[in-house]
């Protein structure tokens, strides 16, 4: 019994910050390789990419080219500062507002895409976390 009571104590003992860094850390990995994965779909065969922006997205304010250069650019240069955990606010904004877009244009009512712009919101609001660019730069730099 008292081995489960130290075990217990020991447990309470862990920093909730490094807590919530692993946990920060998960979702920028996670939100990362979803993006990331897209935008390397998207360079590997171009051609499909413009007719998918042309007839399927179809975002109606941008030309169809600028919004999937805009779109690949996006999911592969935001998912790499999130996963840096470098900016991580503002990729993590970056790729809210794309969701939000696909979301709300594109694939409406897709489930998926509103727990991506929860893990999204977290990251806005908490950061990268112990373990990110962001923490160490702040730590050496203010």
């Amino acid at each position: 019994m008292t081995k489960h009571l130290k075990c217990l104590a020991s447990l309470h003992m862990i920093d909730a910050n490094f807590m919530q860094s692993i946990a920060l850390l998960i979702a920028r990995l996670w939100m990362a390789k979803v993006f990331f994965y897209a935008g390397l779909t998207k360079i590997k065969t171009w051609d499909s990419t413009l007719m998918l922006f042309e007839y399927e997205y179809a975002v109606p304010v941008l030309p169809t080219e600028i919004a999937a250069y805009m779109a690949t650019a996006g999911e592969l240069s935001l998912p790499v500062l999130l996963a840096l955990g470098l900016f991580t606010p503002i990729a993590a904004l970056g790729l809210f507002i794309m969701t939000l877009v696909i979301e709300l244009l594109v694939y409406p009512g897709t489930t998926e895409h509103y727990y991506w712009m929860i893990l999204l919101v977290i990251l806005m609001t908490q950061g990268s976390g112990k373990f990110g660019l962001d923490h160490f730069l702040k730590k050496r730099f203010l």
